[in-house]
Formats: C-alpha cells, sequence, structure tokens
C-alpha cells in the first residue's frame, strides 16, 4: 500500500554528521542518519526518492551513488534546503533552510507553501521536455522504479486545493493558445494510434519544450486560463509519457506520467489525474510489478469516484483486474471484471472528455482477453479476443495488439495453423508501426511457436516474423 510521506524537520539539514555527509556526498551516511534521527525505514527512503528499497540498502551497505540523476532525485525526495543541495554540488532549488532566512515576511509567504508548488512542477516539466529534446545521456539511461510512483500517487491522494494560477509575464495567454495544445495534442494523438508511440514521440517533445514552455514561463494569464493551460499541458505530457512507454523508454515514460500527473494536480483536474495514474497502474503491469499496478488502479478508481465519472471508474477496475490476473489471484481478477463491467453499463460515454473515448466494449473486451490469457483461462480468453476484434479501424496499434493475443492463446490452444494464420495479420499492421510493444507480442508468440517449428506454417510465420522485424537476438 501507499506509504505516508518522509517528512524530515529542518534542523536536520544542521546537523555536523549530516553536513559532512552531503559534502562528501556520502549517500549511505546521510541515509543512515536520516534513518536514526526520523525513524524512516529503507522502505520509506526508497518511497520518498524514487528508489527500491534493496537499491537503498545497497546505498546503505557502502555503494556510492555517483549519478547526477540519482542525487538530484535523493535531493527532491528528501526536500532538501538549497545550502544542503550545494553542499552536495546540486543547482539550488529557492527553498531556505531555515525559515529566518527569508528577508522578510513577505518573501517567506511567497517561497514557502502552494503559490511556489506549482511553478516548481512547471520547471521540472520544461527541464524535462528540454532533456528530452536536446536527448540527455542521463535521462536516456533513467531506469523504472515501482518506488518511482509511490510518492506521486500518494501527493496526489493527499494534495489540497490548487493554489491560484494567475502570472504576469510578457506574453498574453488566452483562450486560443490553450485550443490550439489541445488540437495539436488530438492530432499527435491520432497519429499514436495509427502508426505507434515512436512516429511522432520526438515531435511531441519538441513541440512542449519549444511552445508549451515559453507560454508556462512567460506567459500572463489570469486563474481561469492558468487552470486550463496546465491542464492542457497535462494531457500533452500524458501523451508523451505514453509515446515513450509504448517505445519501452519506461524511465522516461515515468517521469513524464509524474510530472503530467504533477500539473494535473496544480489545474484541479481531477478526471484527467484518475486516467493517467490508470496510465501508470498499466505500465507497472506490463512491466510485471502487479502490487504496484494494482495500489495505482485503486489510486486511479478512488479519484474517478470522487468525481463521478464512471467510465473512468470502470478503466480503473480493468487496470486493477489485469494486475491481479498477472499476480494470478483468479478470484479478486474475476470479481473486479465483473465490477467494470456493471461501471461501464451504468456509464454516460456521451459526455466525456476526448481523451478516454478509445475505452469501449471492444478495449474493455481485449482487457478481459488479456487477463484469462494471463491466468491461463485460454477458452474464456479466446472468445474476448475475438470480440476485442470488433473495434474502431483507426486504432490500428490496438488492433496488432489483440490480433497478436488471439493468435497467442491458439498457439496456447495447440491450434497453431490458427495462431500462424492470426499472427500474420499482426505482424502485416505492425511493419508499419513504430511500436515495441507491437513488436514484444509477436516476439512472444513466436517464443509460444518455438515448440511447434517443424510444422511448415509455424517455419513460414516465424520466417516473415524475422525478414520484417529482424532475426531475434
Amino acid at each position: 500500500m501507499l506509504l505516508d510521506p518522509l517528512r524530515i524537520p529542518d534542523d536536520v539539514w544542521s546537523d555536523h554528521d549530516v553536513r559532512v555527509a552531503l559534502v562528501g556526498r556520502d549517500i549511505g551516511a546521510l541515509f543512515r542518519l536520516i534513518s536514526r534521527l526520523t525513524r524512516a525505514s529503507q522502505t520509506r527512503l526508497g518511497a520518498a526518492c524514487g528508489l527500491e528499497q534493496g537499491y537503498v540498502s545497497r546505498i546503505m551497505n557502502g555503494r556510492r551513488v555517483t549519478s547526477i540523476e540519482v542525487l538530484e532525485r535523493i535531493a527532491d525526495g528528501c526536500d532538501m534546503p538549497d545550502e544542503s543541495r550545494m553542499a552536495m554540488g546540486l543547482a539550488p532549488r529557492t527553498r531556505p533552510c531555515r525559515p529566518d532566512m527569508a528577508f522578510d515576511k513577505e518573501e517567506r509567504k511567497a517561497e514557502d507553501g502552494p503559490r511556489r508548488a506549482w511553478r516548481d512542477s512547471v520547471r521540472s516539466c520544461v527541464d524535462l521536455w528540454r532533456g528530452d529534446v536536446n536527448r540527455r545521456d542521463l535521462l536516456r539511461r533513467s531506469a523504472f522504479t515501482t518506488a518511482g510512483y509511490t510518492l506521486p500517487a500518494l501527493r496526489w491522494l493527499t494534495a489540497s486545493d490548487p493554489a491560484p494560477l494567475a502570472q504576469r509575464g510578457s506574453r498574453s495567454v488566452g483562450p486560443p493558445e490553450v485550443e490550439t495544445i489541445r488540437e495539436m495534442t488530438a492530432a499527435y494523438r491520432r497519429l499514436d494510434n495509427q502508426y505507434g508511440g515512436g512516429h511522432a514521440r520526438d515531435a511531441v517533445a519538441r513541440y512542449l519544450d519549444l511552445e508549451v514552455a515559453p507560454l508556462l514561463i512567460d506567459g500572463r494569464y489570469d486563474h481561469d486560463t492558468g487552470r486550463r493551460l496546465l491542464s492542457a499541458t497535462a494531457e500533452l505530457s500524458q501523451l508523451a509519457g505514453w509515446q515513450a512507454y509504448d517505445m519501452a523508454e519506461h524511465g522516461i515514460a515515468q517521469r513524464y506520467l509524474t510530472l503530467a500527473l504533477d500539473l494535473a494536480g496544480e489545474a484541479g483536474d481531477h478526471n484527467l489525474g484518475a486516467e493517467i495514474i490508470a496510465a501508470m497502474s498499466h505500465q507497472a503491469t506490463y512491466l510485471g510489478h502487479a502490487a504496484t499496478g494494482i495500489d495505482l488502479a485503486r489510486a486511479a478508481r478512488e479519484t474517478a469516484r470522487r468525481t463521478g465519472m464512471r467510465i473512468l471508474v470502470a478503466e480503473a477496475l480493468v487496470m486493477e483486474a489485469h494486475a491481479h490476473a498477472v499476480g494470478r489471484d483468479k478470484r479478486a481478477c474475476v470479481r473486479t471484471l465483473h465490477q467494470a463491467e456493471q461501471a461501464l453499463d451504468r456509464a454516460d460515454r456521451g459526455s466525456g472528455p476526448e481523451w478516454i473515448s478509445y475505452f469501449d466494449e471492444a478495449y474493455l473486451s481485449a482487457k478481459f482477453g488479456h487477463c484469462f490469457h494471463a491466468l491461463g483461462q485460454l477458452r474464456e480468453g479466446e472468445r474476448f479476443a475475438v470480440r476485442s476484434l470488433r473495434m474502431n479501424p483507426s486504432y490500428v496499434r490496438g488492433n496488432s495488439f489483440n490480433l497478436a493475443l488471439l493468435a497467442s492463446i491458439y498457439a496456447g490452444q495447440g491450434e497453431v495453423d490458427r495462431a500462424c494464420t492470426i499472427g500474420t495479420e499482426s505482424l502485416a499492421k505492425t511493419k508499419d508501426l513504430r511500436s515495441a510493444r507491437a513488436v514484444r507480442y509477436l516476439r512472444d508468440l513466436q517464443s509460444l511457436l518455438a515448440a511447434h517449428r517443424r510444422r511448415p506454417a509455424v517455419r513460414q510465420f516465424v520466417n516473415q516474423v524475422d525478414a520484417v522485424l529482424g532475426k531475434r537476438r
């Protein structure tokens, strides 16, 4: 389950031993001191800093931390004041070490509390977009961690009301600028569905960096416009994270999704927040982290329940069911699938935002198929996988996924020729996609058919796959 946030008193950073550890970048000693002074467990430290508990354990046992990205994570997770950040050689974040370090009461109000929070979120997003566009090595090498989703989800569930978002910049921002971002997002989303995440991923990052960032940083807008601007930006950032996920750039995807969630929170867009958390659950489950997938899906469901949007409740329930299936909990999976079906039946699908329009009976059937496939109930899986093919033809990538799912189910049932026929249909879709997930599903099908490689149909299919995707290493 999600943990309480890590709270470190300000006077800890003035402790002599802590200062020595910071100057020497001795993170093991720092963690041991924080643990002793605050009684925080390794799990709590890891959740705060976006690190796995095992990695925290290795650090506390002497492993050195040299990556600037990891040091930044630790500084942010521990909410280090600038004095401590600079002691480690990191850039300041404008938080004073003690309240009396602010120049006066009014400045202290401006620097502390929620007014600064949304600008911090914006600054973090801009840094991510610029680093992504410039292909910084540290960003490209960032790894997915389950702990990296714990703190953002907890922060989302416990956040207070968003702060005022008005800004006095030099560039006027109004409804036309916000609507342009939404229209660009819709266009990029169509390309993503039709050609895969890799087709326009770089273009989305450049658009965020070159067009959206100046509006956020230098814009002049009132509170209502600011909320709409941050909401539109959060939606596009979520799409960028989804594209990175589709291309198996899981660490970058995680960064995009967590920051998109922060923006949605600052904008007060709870429906979009539920959608983003559901996407986080989707990624965690895809990577085999069932427990994290369940926790995130439940956080998404609780958010959707508060807003009253039942289609989002259904989506969250489906994500939870899939995570239960990956965790081999048949009873919980079937129960949750039933709840999802009921929620979708009661949903008013005509009133939802455009970004949830993909969630229909075909999508629900595909998730049912994946669940029963993971549980080994192939007959049930086949029934839903067949039904999932009655889908909107514009979702080319989704169609390739569903065909590969059905082919894998046939392979598992020993119906090899049918598996190869359906697999060939999936390959025909995948060859025009830039999607690591689509490739993975076909590679998994190849592995399932390996036991039948002497069959002519299997040899032909395997040769076709290798000709299109390249030989497996």
